[in-house]
């Protein structure tokens, strides 16, 4: 698989730019290679006016929609923000409500599908909050103060059960033995 091909797939999963750094380290590749193959990446998509394009800003690369479908991407994305969650948008909250702060690995293996369009849509809703941890290079989230808010609970310690749910070494050790198995 080509250097170009990897650094879609992951730009394609990200949900923020990633450094060129960033890129070079996941891919066990040079810099300089890294940031060539980027280069080529941003000509080829603006040269084929795909609904796709791959921005770079500094040493930072993005995958982003193409500014020419702005008006339909922000129609969709006011529908998708003002409309009511969706049954996988509420299990996504729900985990994180109950086990937070989680990572989107985590999550993404208790789901079994990739969340990162989900977590986007809580993210704009302002519903919860993601911080990253640079130590482990992995993005945790939270529920935010707005969500909390919205429940009518001052404290999240408060839903339903919560204690017994979020103590609940269960899916812990599913997770464990996932991380074991595909090793």
């Amino acid at each position: 698989m080509s250097v170009k091909s990897k650094i879609e797939s992951l730009l394609f999963i990200s949900a923020k730019p990633m450094s060129i750094n960033q890129l070079a380290s996941l891919l066990n590749k040079k810099k300089e290679e890294i940031k060539k193959a980027g280069e080529e990446l941003v000509e080829e998509y603006k040269k084929n006016k795909r609904g796709i394009q791959i921005i770079k800003n500094g040493s930072k690369l993005q995958m982003v929609s193409s500014p020419e479908n702005a008006r339909l991407v922000q129609e969709f994305i006011k529908d998708e923000t003002s409309g009511e969650l969706s049954r996988p948008s509420l299990e996504t909250l729900t985990i994180i409500a109950y086990r937070g702060p989680i990572s989107k690995t985590d999550l993404d293996r208790i789901r079994g599908v990739n969340c990162s369009l989900i977590l986007r849509n809580l993210l704009i809703r302002g519903l919860i909050e993601a911080k990253k941890d640079t130590k482990k290079n992995e993005t945790y989230y939270t529920v935010s103060f707005d969500f909390i808010r919205f429940l009518g609970i001052s404290d999240i310690k408060e839903l339903p059960d919560y204690e017994k749910l979020h103590k609940d070494d269960t899916l812990d050790r599913m997770l464990a033995e996932d991380k074991e198995n595909s090793s």
